[in-house]
């Protein structure tokens, strides 16, 4: 494919880096990803993977824009307040970057549809707000053989790893199995500094474009922790579990679990 001289002045400061080049930029041109929640995560991911140029972008959420999502949830602005959020998401790509095609799907993520959801991207971005949604888009990964980067945001602090199947632990690895019901706080009832979604989405969408074009590191076998409170990033190793119940060496975990569900434990 040869650029429009639309898309060498749009992609200028990409094509001009050495990691990326015409041949990266091509690459995001040609690649997709799915992002699985339009809140705190995603808008920011979905902003900056749109601007990139990311070809082809899914985008999960069954949920309409409310006015308490607009401190952090920066892809929906105050007249889109009762717009599902698929719809607002969309619109503010697509007008960002006409070269991107997004697809919505306006739907809760459960064992039923995971599958199909995932099945024709790239990669995958958890941008949900409860654990048992994290747990099930990890074992949908590993079983489909998917790489997608998991994030999460409480207060002033976040986290994030990335999976890539053969090359390091996945989130049950680390995690084992959701807390019980009412162990963590919610964000309503603990807050969340809107900005944090911002930094923490940011980076899951670096993670996606440098798994598409091919450089640097990726956060496999790392955990990645944020403490905005006291501007402190930790790179936590993560040793890939041999006995882990859905990517160990003799798995237990064969078909996909739906947990219980409980609002916004980590967004």
């Amino acid at each position: 494919m040869a650029f429009t001289n639309e898309q060498l002045e749009r992609y200028s400061r990409h094509i001009i880096l050495q990691e990326v080049g015409v041949k990266g930029q091509k690459k995001l041109l040609n690649a997709s990803v799915l992002i699985i929640g339009a809140g705190g995560l995603g808008a920011p991911a979905a902003l900056y993977l749109a601007a990139a140029g990311v070809g082809t972008i899914g985008i999960v959420d069954a949920d309409e824009v409310d006015l308490s999502n607009l401190q952090r949830q920066v892809i929906h602005t105050t007249n889109d307040v009762g717009k599902a959020k698929v719809k607002s998401a969309a619109e503010t790509m697509e007008a960002i970057n006409p070269d991107v095609t997004v697809k919505t799907y306006r739907t809760f993520v459960d064992s039923t549809n995971i599958m199909d959801l995932i099945k024709d991207y790239d990669f995958i971005i958890d941008g949900t707000d409860n654990f048992p949604a994290k747990f099930l888009i990890n074992d949908a990964c590993v079983m489909a053989g998917k790489p997608f980067s998991h994030a999460g945001i409480i207060r002033f602090k976040g986290q994030l790893m990335t999976y890539v199947p053969g090359e390091g632990p996945c989130y049950r690895c680390v995690f084992k199995n959701p807390p019980p019901k009412d162990a963590v706080p919610t964000c309503k009832q603990a807050g969340v500094i809107g900005a944090m979604g911002g930094v923490i989405g940011s980076l899951q969408a670096m993670e996606a474009i440098k798994y598409i074009i091919g450089k640097g590191e990726l956060l496999t076998g790392k955990l990645l922790t944020y403490d905005a409170l006291k501007m402190e990033f930790h790179t936590i190793k993560l040793p890939k579990d041999h006995h882990c119940a859905v990517c160990g060496d003799e798995p237990t975990i064969t078909e996909l679990i739906d947990y219980e569900q409980a609002e916004c434990d980590l967004k």
